[in-house]
């Protein structure tokens, strides 16, 4: 899914992604999975230079899913320890704490960041 990079980008990309949760019967993922989406576009519209629109890409495979989302900027995203009181900077350190795995991946146009879940990383217990 290709998005802008405007506000409405952050909400566009939370609902393509709750769609596709449910379309997997992959929701018991939905609010890790949500949460990340919106880390990751966030960042994306908020730091990276060099274009107006960044690519948000769901992959799943049974209970895996790959979230990533590329943008124009070569350069990688610099992780930071936030201070108690600030108001930003915690977006990575939620990655870091929520995703399986995660990291960066060149690409031709520029950079992609990337989370991994599975069904230990769920909202829920599954029966």
């Amino acid at each position: 899914m290709t998005l802008p990079t405007a506000d409405r980008a952050v909400w566009m990309a939370r609902r393509a992604t709750r769609d596709a949760l449910a379309t997997w019967r992959l929701a018991y993922l939905e609010e890790t999975a949500v949460l990340l989406v919106s880390e990751l576009v966030t960042n994306a519209v908020r730091h990276a230079r060099g274009g107006d629109e960044v690519t948000l890409v769901l992959q799943a495979a049974g209970t895996w899913l790959r979230i990533e989302v590329a943008d124009a900027d070569p350069r990688w995203p610099r992780p930071r320890t936030p201070v108690e009181f600030d108001g930003s900077g915690f977006g990575l350190v939620l990655v870091d704490a929520l995703a399986g795995k995660w990291g960066v991946r060149e690409t031709a146009t520029g950079k992609a960041v990337w989370a991994e879940l599975d069904e230990g990383q769920s909202d829920e217990p599954r029966a």
